[in-house]
């Protein structure tokens, strides 16, 4: 028996963490056994990767670089996460995958994009989504809902939070590229409410045979 492989993608303060819940808990109620992680950092080597990737004080940290230690923790996390979840049948849910090196590292860092997808496939053993939503909104939006959220928790910002707005902006252009070539990925518009935004995606859920229809 083999599980689904679900991701979620969006720039910055898209609001896929609490989308992420909503999904996990709506099929959760329907009867799937679901497995929710993230990256990076959802394995104790990706852990110290990320604290890397996301630490302010390593601004000099070149776009290469980046790139290969994005890559790292994905390995890390497809054999020790990802796989054996699918393998036993759940539905495995991710904070941005493959999607996310192509947008930030190849769009946006101006990375050759051939090359980012050569790695990403090698990294994930061809592993992909059965399905990829993709949250979209403005980033001068977002960003400031991923502000007001960091005010709140009284974290530093992340280094990538920190880029201009043209960066995020290029992110989104990357992203929604992607859409455009990937079928499995389906852009769900991110202005809405949460409400609405969780009801954009249950349709696609059911739309897509992810779910079945009630």
């Amino acid at each position: 028996m083999h599980g689904k492989f679900i991701t979620l993608e969006g720039v910055e303060g898209s609001g896929k963490s609490t989308q992420l819940q909503l999904v996990k808990n709506y099929l959760q109620d329907l009867g799937y056994q679901v497995i929710m992680t993230y990256e990076p950092g959802d394995t104790e080597v990706g852990n110290k990767i990320r604290q890397i990737l996301l630490d302010p004080k390593y601004d000099k940290l070149v776009p290469k670089a980046e790139l290969m230690l994005y890559l790292a923790d994905r390995a890390q996390h497809v054999q020790e996460v990802i796989i054996p979840n699918l393998k036993d049948g759940k539905i495995v849910i991710s904070d941005r995958y493959i999607d996310a090196t192509w947008a930030y590292q190849g769009f946006a860092r101006e990375l050759d994009s051939s090359v980012v997808k050569k790695l990403n496939s090698i990294a994930t053993d061809n592993l992909t989504p059965d399905l990829t939503l993709l949250l979209d909104l403005d980033p001068a939006v977002s960003l400031q809902r991923a502000k007001e959220t960091t005010a709140k928790t009284n974290e530093a910002g992340d280094r990538i939070e920190a880029e201009k707005i043209e960066f995020h902006q290029q992110v989104r252009k990357g992203y929604l590229e992607l859409a455009e070539q990937e079928e499995r990925i389906a852009v769900v518009d991110g202005n809405k409410a949460k409400k609405e935004v969780f009801g954009q995606i249950k349709q696609i859920l059911k739309e897509r045979s992810i779910v079945c229809p009630e």
